[in-house]
């Protein structure tokens, strides 16, 4: 846990053909040999990730692609997957060579990421080999171009300096929790540790809020729930906010005093990388499902599943007993989710402590699109429990 998550950097994404000098691209940014690099086509197969320092910005992601058009049955496939990584782009670079003058393609996808609001840098590349006139893009595509030799390191620094200019400022929230508390508060935090819980670890949710509270010079005390009622004892005045797992949320509120404000880890991850009040809507279409209903349960991460999982097991379980009966559930992990959720009448998505803030916001989009509710782990399980309300109070003072 000693370098920023991937979740909470810059993601930069180069996209464009085979040959285009993509890879070759992304060696010169990061001055490393990192991508492979071939004068054979399509030697990008998946989406390759690196995770760097990129001054003045900061902590990014610099994701390769496959080229935009690959051939064949596999082709399709790994165009699926650089189709993929769009969900997950704050700012994407796409690549020109003078290799070909039908620029249709490139429109197409430039066509793509303009409807997601993904900021576009222009690369003329290999300009050491030939040569496109600028002004001939500029009127196909309304974007900066700077022109490189990523083979020779020409002009990399102008790329880096325009990737500074159009690096969109608000690609993740300044804070999780530091906007609702005040220096010197007092943060009670209850964090079971359960099977799920990683040996000698707390999750990743947990430590980013604890990081975050300190940040904010606040005074955080840790505890499990089955020390919660003790830990109130030996405390001479109340916490100014407690902070739990959305697991024990029944038993926790019950112990808190209700002039005690109290949210969640996953409560304040709905607001952190997606869009709290889409959340709080989507929950309250729980009390409507009924035998029967097809619902989604989306996690961000791909792990086992243990004995009384919240994903595969709890949640269904708590649903079940709101509607009243068997519903369809489907659990999808990952990067996979449906681009058809009309047959969804709900969609309940995890904290998404793993995905970028961009990756959640364009699930959440999908699902309003196609008039779809969408809520999330802590927002629904506080809606199954009536105290919804409850445990967003602080965010609305």
């Amino acid at each position: 846990m000693q370098d920023t998550p991937k979740a909470n950097r810059l993601h930069i994404a180069i996209f464009g053909k085979r040959n285009a000098g993509k890879s070759s691209l992304i060696n010169a940014i990061t001055g490393q040999q990192i991508a492979l690099v071939s004068d054979f086509a399509g030697t990008t197969t998946d989406p390759v990730y690196k995770a760097m320092e990129l001054l003045p910005i900061g902590p990014v992601v610099i994701i390769d692609t496959a080229g935009l058009d690959d051939e064949g049955e596999l082709g399709e496939l790994r165009i699926k997957k650089t189709k993929e990584v769009m969900d997950k782009t704050d700012l994407a670079i796409l690549v020109f060579t003078a290799d070909s003058k039908d620029f249709s393609l490139e429109k197409e996808w430039f066509k793509e990421l303009k409807v997601r609001n993904i900021p576009v840098i222009g690369v003329i590349n290999k300009v050491d080999l030939d040569d496109i006139a600028e002004e001939e893009l500029k009127n196909q595509f309304d974007i900066p171009f700077v022109k490189v030799s990523a083979k020779n390191k020409q002009n990399i620094g102008k790329l880096k300096e325009l990737i500074q200019v159009y690096a969109p400022k608000d690609f993740e929230r300044e804070t999780i929790v530091g906007d609702i508390i005040k220096p010197k508060d007092l943060i009670l935090l209850v964090a079971p540790q359960d099977i799920q819980a990683p040996k000698g670890r707390l999750i990743l949710p947990q430590v980013q809020v604890l990081r975050d509270i300190l940040d904010h010079d606040a005074m955080p005390i840790i505890v499990k729930d089955s020390e919660l009622e003790d830990s109130l004892k030996v405390l001479n005045k109340n916490p100014d906010l407690v902070i739990t797992d959305s697991q024990v949320f029944a038993k926790v509120n019950s112990v808190i005093p209700k002039d005690v404000p109290l949210t969640s880890f996953s409560i304040l991850f709905a607001r952190y990388k997606g869009e709290l009040e889409y959340f709080v809507n989507g929950a309250k279409k729980i009390n409507e499902l009924k035998p029967g209903d097809n619902v989604l349960i989306a996690e961000a991460c791909t792990h086992h599943p243990l004995e009384g999982d919240i994903g595969r097991q709890k949640l269904p379980k708590w649903l079940e007993e709101k509607a009243g009966g068997k519903l369809n559930i489907t659990v999808n992990a990952g990067v996979d989710f449906p681009e058809d959720l009309t047959k969804y009448k709900l969609v309940v998505h995890c904290g998404a402590c793993m995905f970028n803030r961009k990756q959640l916001i364009t699930r959440i989009v999908r699902c309003l699109e196609q008039n779809v509710p969408i809520t999330n782990y802590g927002v629904a399980i506080a809606e199954i429990n009536g105290i919804l309300d409850r445990v967003i109070e602080v965010f609305n003072k």
